[in-house]
């Protein structure tokens, strides 16, 4: 492995696990594989991560941060369907954009494990924060489902899609298309 800076040895260790936990499920890799993978010693991969939950961890704590940051946007958007889509646009930029498409296919993959860590539940209750912004102040069981399910359109747009020829690009057209219908039968709040 090329030598560089921590930072960017992290990274490369979040990578590649990762890669290999999409390829191969998280349970089947183990850290020996992963040190193989990026051409180290396991000393040298525990000095950055101790276990498996810490590397899944790093890569959850980063997307928390990140939908930490849309809430706050998100939180000052007007409530009507111009903002709804606004919010919901750059989630999907959010999720769509980097390399984050390939952490929500590892969560889909691998949801045992995203259940089982205190770093899921926080992910799931910043999905739920944004969900409810969509839906707007005290609304209606069926605008919180629509809400939670334009988010869910823009997630499963991953997976749902099977034809692996259609590009990111076009899974996100056709999530935002969807989730814009939904959204689209919120009512705005009164003013």
């Amino acid at each position: 492995m090329t030598s560089g800076t921590p930072g960017n040895t992290r990274s490369r260790i979040q990578a590649i696990a990762l890669e290999l936990f999409t390829e191969q499920g998280y349970e089947k890799t183990s850290l020996r594989e992963i040190a193989e993978r990026l051409g180290v010693t396991k000393a040298a991969l525990y000095y950055h991560f101790k276990s498996k939950d810490d590397i899944v961890n790093s890569f959850v704590s980063d997307r928390i941060s990140r939908l930490d940051e849309l809430v706050k946007w998100a939180e000052d958007q007007p409530l009507d369907a111009a903002g709804r889509r606004a919010v919901l646009r750059r989630y999907a930029d959010e999720l769509f954009g980097d390399e984050h498409h390939t952490v929500m296919q590892f969560f889909e993959q691998n949801q045992t494990v995203l259940k089982s860590l205190a770093a899921g539940q926080m992910m799931r209750e910043r999905l739920m924060r944004i969900a409810s912004l969509l839906a707007g102040p005290d609304a209606a069981p069926t605008a919180q489902v629509r809400a939670a399910m334009a988010i869910f359109a823009v997630h499963s747009s991953l997976f749902a899609i099977r034809d692996s020829a259609v590009s990111l690009a076009e899974r996100r057209r056709i999530a935002l298309e969807i989730g814009d219908e939904l959204l689209d039968r919120v009512p705005d709040p009164p003013r």
